[in-house]
């Protein structure tokens, strides 16, 4: 029986519907009968094939927002669509699903399996798609090349330097064929020219393949990389303005 997920990539035009739509968007943590609210009223909206940065000071909301775009975080109230989807509604396994379909995700700390190669970490979203190990590994092959390791397939992440480990994390990112890519400082844990590389073939990769890029980083040599750039402040969205114009 085919799922309302698998149906979502044909039911809606790619020219009409956002690729995140968030409205009146609060989280509220509870411990006891203390409350923490995170998020307040956050409202944005991303057209698809964009590439957006958000900026703020830690503690202003910017991984619980990440979190709950990559549907591992429920919100206390509001409305998430994600490419004409509300996945606020969708069942835990839903979630599961839609977020091994359609988004990506890219670590600080690359988050890679340190016991396997290069090639088998980019092979797992491919394998959890149920894709043919044959064709998972010529999949993965090839972005590898794509992100310019090719040599390096065998090489076990523990092996490899810090812009390698985050080539292969884009690597893994994209190989489900992802509509989303969630960043999480990607360029944190590089040195200045690295950190340029990463972004540069970050870029490039996702305006070739169409994907929607939203980016959480405290990294200002990153800023000219976005189309757009936000800034959060006390859970709230502060400023929202296209990369240039300050």
């Amino acid at each position: 029986m085919t799922t309302t997920i698998e149906l979502s990539r044909e039911l809606h035009s790619p020219a009409r519907v956002a690729a995140i739509s968030v409205r009146d968007l609060s989280k509220t943590y509870r411990n006891g009968k203390h409350e923490t609210k995170v998020l307040s009223g956050v409202n944005l909206e991303i057209p698809r094939g964009e590439s957006v940065l958000l900026a703020g000071p830690s503690g202003s909301g910017k991984s619980t927002l990440l979190s709950i775009l990559g549907c591992m975080l429920t919100p206390t109230n509001g409305a998430v669509e994600l490419f004409g989807h509300d996945v606020t509604k969708l069942s835990t396994h839903q979630a599961t699903l839609f977020r091994r379909d359609r988004v990506g995700f890219i670590f600080q700390r690359f988050n890679l399996i340190r016991g396997l190669s290069a090639l088998d970490n980019v092979c797992i979203p491919l394998a959890l798609q149920g894709k043919d190990r044959s064709h998972t590994r010529a999949m993965a092959k090839e972005l590898l090349r794509q992100v310019e390791l090719s040599g390096l397939e065998s090489s076990p992440s523990s092996h490899l330097s810090g812009g390698q480990c985050q080539r292969v994390a884009i690597a893994r990112a994209l190989a489900g064929d992802p509509d989303l890519i969630l960043a999480d400082e990607p360029t944190a844990s590089l040195d200045s020219a690295s950190g340029e590389r990463i972004m540069t073939l970050l870029k490039s990769l996702v305006e070739q393949r169409g994907v929607t890029l939203f980016m959480v980083t405290h990294d200002q040599r990153v800023f000219s990389y976005a189309d757009r750039i936000m800034t959060m402040e006390n859970g709230q969205i502060a400023a929202d303005y296209p990369s240039g114009v300050k």
